[in-house]
């Protein structure tokens, strides 16, 4: 089944193209298992408008195949959109993905060496989502007190109360025992 996905948003080529990209992504719970490649095909002529220089296009169509189950797909299309610049938010968001998709399939440590910069990046409503991507590429490679550490760090300020206590306990996991 499909799960829900995220708008992958475009960059400015123009505000028509993107509210067009922003309603495909509208609909993709319209679309059910069989019919991803139909979801696929309205993104990909949406990114045949584009220059073929645009890092907005791998990054749509790595969205579309990362979204429709196919890690392995999307992974060289996110690496195309970072090489071709795929920069800021957008940039961001892309190596948040793609870290997933590489440990979806079975290379977390290229995951962790990626996200692992994005820790010192300047703050964004992505941080947690990188806390988050990162645990899991660490789960994955048996570091799961560290990826636990990395979850309870990002929960601490979304907490009512307790908030001290997780981001103490966040830092007690990993802290070097002695």
């Amino acid at each position: 089944m499909l799960s829900r996905a995220r708008l992958c948003e475009g960059g400015p080529v123009n505000q028509d193209w993107e509210d067009r990209v922003a309603a495909a992504w509208a609909t993709f719970d319209d679309y059910a298992e069989a019919d991803a490649a139909d979801f696929r095909a309205v993104i990909d002529a949406l990114v045949a408008e584009l220059p073929a220089d645009s890092p907005l296009g791998p990054f749509e169509q790595a969205c579309a195949w990362d979204s429709t189950g196919h890690s392995d797909k999307a992974v060289p299309l996110y690496r195309e959109a970072l090489a071709k610049g795929l920069s800021g938010y957008k940039g961001r968001r892309a190596r948040i993905q793609l870290s997933s998709s590489l440990r979806n399939i079975g290379q977390a440590q290229e995951g962790v060496k990626l996200l692992t910069p994005e820790l010192d990046a300047p703050s964004d409503e992505l941080d947690d989502a990188v806390r988050a991507t990162l645990a899991l590429c660490l789960s994955s490679l048996g570091r799961d007190r560290e990826g636990l550490a990395l979850v309870l760090g990002a929960l601490a300020p979304h907490l009512p109360r307790y908030r001290r206590s997780m981001a103490n306990y966040a830092r007690a996991l990993v802290a070097p025992e002695g």
